[in-house]
């Protein structure tokens, strides 16, 4: 069986950090959400991938290549426009011989439910029990078969989200070339499955345990924690006399960790990197390879991107910072509202009580900036010195 991976979207909700990136490409505990998710299918027993590409393909391509790394076989297909997701999966309608897997690549699932899935006989799809369904697909189950999908809703009717994952055979097909536009302009799968149920197939949900979906910046940093967790101590780097670790740390070949340095894991650390001398760096968070993290700076429960530099008397709490950013001395980010409220970023409630700032990437600021809660800044921005930035800051974007 091969499994199917959708990854030619943007995320237009992950902006700022997809200005530059597709949303599968966004990095959690150093590592982008496909590849876990690409381990996971693999570990659950196929090794065979056909990823759909589109937006900013070649970041996808250059990272995973033919899959050699994962002692697995990749191959491509090109969704030029974004046209839906079942506009997608017919894309590698060619390469295709028998029942496959298809999964979002924006999601992160575990071995033991999709080889569940796998074992399943006709089609299937996963499902889960969640909170609030505004974001995502629900569906109505009567028996032991899907009877309705429907799409994000205000005011959803169930409490049973559609997964993102699906075990179809080569009649899902049929099905897509019958399926009409969406009030959003676009052909989705999801209308495909219910045509297919529709006409009397039977399509079986198959409930699944911990599952991540990633709609917004900062559900990667509730991921973050969660795979953090799973951590070992692993030095490949080099530490100077008087840093202190604790806890499950890893740090990566090249990485320097000077005097003085404190650092408390859970948290992980790329590769050449220079940590310290002298600073804090909390548990739950991520630092991507060439990094620099220097004196008098403290980093807690954030994603610091690879190649971004903040050297000197900074604070970053519960932030995103993209690639190849430079904060300038004593650039500090809040993240706590003094009423104690949960945070908005742009227009949208993050349901977080603690938020910094999300940062795309090659943004640089100069000394003594401060960035309010919940701060979107988009990539490209030069923020100069003594400036105070909140709410959301577009691309390209010159604040002095």
């Amino acid at each position: 069986m091969k499994a199917v991976i959708m990854a030619a979207g943007e995320g237009s909700r992950m902006r700022p950090l997809s200005y530059t990136r597709p949303k599968v490409m966004l990095p959690i505990a150093n590592r982008p959400i496909m590849e876990h998710l690409l381990i996971e299918i693999r570990e659950a027993g196929i090794n065979e991938f056909v990823i759909i590409v589109g937006y900013h393909d070649e970041q996808v391509r250059d990272y995973f290549d033919r899959g050699q790394k994962w002692k697995t076989s990749i191959e491509y297909c090109s969704q030029k426009k974004q046209l839906g997701t079942a506009d997608a999966l017919k894309q590698a309608r060619e390469r295709l011989d028998g029942d496959f897997l298809v999964i979002n690549g924006d999601i992160i699932a575990y071995r033991q439910d999709i080889a569940r899935l796998i074992e399943n006989e006709g089609t299937a799809m996963a499902v889960t029990d969640v909170k609030d369904g505004r974001q995502l697909g629900t569906v109505e189950i009567s028996g032991n078969r899907v009877v309705r999908i429907y799409e994000k809703s205000p005011k959803p009717t169930s409490s049973t989200a559609n997964a993102g994952i699906y075990r179809f055979g080569l009649e899902i097909f049929d099905a897509i070339a019958r399926t009409p536009k969406s009030l959003r302009g676009e052909y989705e799968i999801t209308d495909s499955i219910q045509r297919l149920i529709d006409g009397g197939t039977k399509v079986s949900p198959r409930p699944i345990g911990q599952w991540l979906d990633f709609s917004y910046p900062w559900d990667l940093l509730t991921a973050n924690e969660k795979m953090l967790v799973q951590i070992k101590s692993l030095n490949r780097g080099t530490c100077e006399e008087n840093a202190v670790i604790k806890g499950p740390v890893s740090i990566g070949a090249g990485t320097v960790i000077r005097s003085g340095a404190y650092l408390v894991g859970p948290l992980v650390i790329g590769k050449n990197c220079d940590i310290g001398p002298n600073c804090y760096v909390r548990p739950h968070t991520a630092i991507g390879d060439d990094c620099h993290i220097g004196s008098g700076v403290e980093v807690k429960n954030s994603i610091i991107m690879k190649g971004s530099k903040i050297p000197h008397l900074s604070y970053v709490g519960d932030s995103i910072i993209g690639e190849s950013c430079n904060l300038g001395a004593g650039t500090k980010t809040a993240n706590l509202r003094l009423d104690g409220k949960n945070i908005t970023a742009g227009d949208t409630d993050t349901g977080r009580r603690k938020l910094g700032a999300i940062i795309g990437d090659r943004v640089e600021t100069g000394i003594n900036v401060a960035i309010n809660v919940g701060c979107l800044i988009g990539n490209d921005s030069h923020i100069g010195p003594g400036a105070t930035v909140s709410g959301l800051i577009q691309p390209d974007t010159k604040i002095f």
